[in-house]
């Protein structure tokens, strides 16, 4: 991998950076919080030395001003304080972007993920434990447990969020090796799938190639049991993070006229 990015030569055309916010009864609950304005702003954002220069390699960003975490919470009829519940999908930096701004929310990312955080050359994997273990921040590792739910079949662990069913979040590993993905069971209209970075392209994921960077054999694995888990729930789109079709399946999703028997 560090091969290929000191090496590469032309950069791929833009992708999006999405969060999504979930309405619950429970409260307000976002998938991701996207990237942190002060990335392309504060010249000390990423490290120095060769991991800064692996970081600059990766990746530009542009992240406007109404662009940023709580500007997309604004223009929903939120503000930060409202949300409850941050569910992080993995520990990466255009994931993680705007946690700073919830330090009252309960933060869930899986105990795969918060354990890599703190292996050895955490930063150079791709973890900037600065902007992670920040003060007051409320993280909570998750441990996935059974799931007697046969419309979660093939996964057969995961975590209930409220206990109802509505929102369960699911081992997606490959990407990272404790990225997670959510399933989202809406009252009227088909099932979400928020899946982070299990993908940059869902047509292609859809015909049996992965597209997403990481673990292949992990990836593979992940892929098959998601289309599995669709199986299940007729018309879920699979929502990836940095996917450009993800907008339009959403809108698709949440527009389309329900059908009632009878």
């Amino acid at each position: 991998m560090y091969w290929w990015i000191l090496t590469s030569r032309r950069w791929l055309t833009g992708r999006p950076i999405s969060v999504y916010v979930i309405e619950h009864t429970d409260g307000v609950v976002v998938f991701d919080t996207g990237q942190d304005r002060d990335s392309v702003t504060d010249p000390c954002y990423f490290p120095d030395g060769p991991t800064g220069v692996i970081y600059r390699r990766l990746a530009k960003f542009h992240v406007n001003e109404d662009e940023t975490f709580s500007a997309g919470l604004k223009h929903l009829g939120y503000v930060p304080a409202d949300v409850t519940t941050a569910v992080i999908s993995h520990l990466h930096q255009d994931h993680i972007g705007g946690v700073g701004e919830i330090p009252h929310a309960d933060l869930l990312i899986s105990a795969d993920e918060w354990r890599s955080l703190h292996r050895p050359m955490a930063e150079p994997r791709g973890y900037l434990r600065s902007h992670i273990e920040l003060p007051d921040l409320d993280w909570t590792p998750i441990d996935f447990s059974a799931l007697d739910d046969p419309a979660v079949r093939p996964f057969t662990i995961g975590h209930d969020v409220f206990g109802d069913a509505s929102l369960v979040i699911l081992p997606t590993p490959g990407h990272t090796h404790g990225s997670m993905s959510m399933l989202v069971r809406r009252p009227e209209g088909p099932s979400l799938l928020l899946a982070g970075d299990l993908t940059y392209d869902v047509h292609a994921f859809e015909r049996g190639i992965s597209g997403g960077v990481g673990r292949k054999r992990e990836l593979h694995k992940t892929r098959a049991k998601v289309l599995g888990l669709r199986a299940h729930h007729p018309g879920m789109p699979i929502l990836a993070a940095h996917d450009p079709a993800a907008a339009g399946l959403l809108h698709a999703a949440t527009t389309a006229p329900t059908r009632l028997d009878g």
